[in-house]
């Protein structure tokens, strides 16, 4: 369904390949209004106007009441590509450790797995609170670093929030598995539920006749 929300959250998914053009751009300056900008300062105002429409695409969905399937499906998938593209270039700028990176990254596509496998059994796990904080956890480190080179007081800030990122990372990866296996168990019993009641009615009606 075409509405404002998932209009945003697919804007979203095309300031990604913006993102990853500018990022790896180095000692690159340009104007705009006859203001110069570098390249990570350029990135940064793209990376968080790309953050931003997250925000702005689940307040009106609510407001407006127009939560739809596609939105609780690509409105996550955007996200996990923002992030991951944002980090993954961080590592090709030497400013995040590799390892820590593809602890965030696998953690996207394990979630990402989950719910492919959970649309596939006829039901949806939403974005959970946790994983909101987390989100806003990894915006913060991936601003933060993006800027880090121009003050050590910001570095130092940097790298303390990608290590929560990191944390929470994996933390919301475990209650998605959590989510993720209740509910398949959840439905399991109701199918099992479902199977009795049909043999009862059944036994019942070979009674009768």
């Amino acid at each position: 369904m075409i509405n404002l929300p998932n209009t945003l959250t697919v804007l979203r998914i095309f300031f990604v390949p913006l993102l990853l053009a500018v990022m790896l751009q180095r000692n690159v300056e340009v104007k705009i209004g006859g203001i110069p900008f570098n390249t990570e300062w350029l990135a940064l105002v793209i990376f968080l106007a790309a953050a931003g429409t997250d925000l702005l695409d689940g307040y009106l969905a609510r407001r407006r009441h127009q939560v739809t399937t596609f939105g609780k499906l690509a409105d996550p998938l955007a996200d996990k590509l923002l992030i991951s593209a944002a980090f993954i270039c961080l590592v090709e700028l030497d400013r995040v450790p590799a390892w820590m990176v593809f602890i965030i990254v696998g953690r996207e596509f394990a979630v990402t797995g989950l719910r492919g496998i959970a649309l596939s059994k006829g039901y949806t796990i939403a974005a959970s609170d946790l994983g909101k904080t987390k989100m806003v956890i990894q915006v913060v480190a991936v601003s933060l670093l993006m800027i880090e080179p121009y003050s050590p007081v910001v570095a130092d800030m940097a790298y303390l929030t990608l290590w929560a990122a990191v944390l929470f990372a994996t933390w919301s990866a475990v209650d998605y598995c959590r989510t993720f296996w209740l509910s398949l168990g959840e439905q399991h019993r109701r199918k099992s539920s479902g199977k009795l009641a049909t043999l009862d009615k059944t036994s019942k009606h070979d009674l009768i006749t």
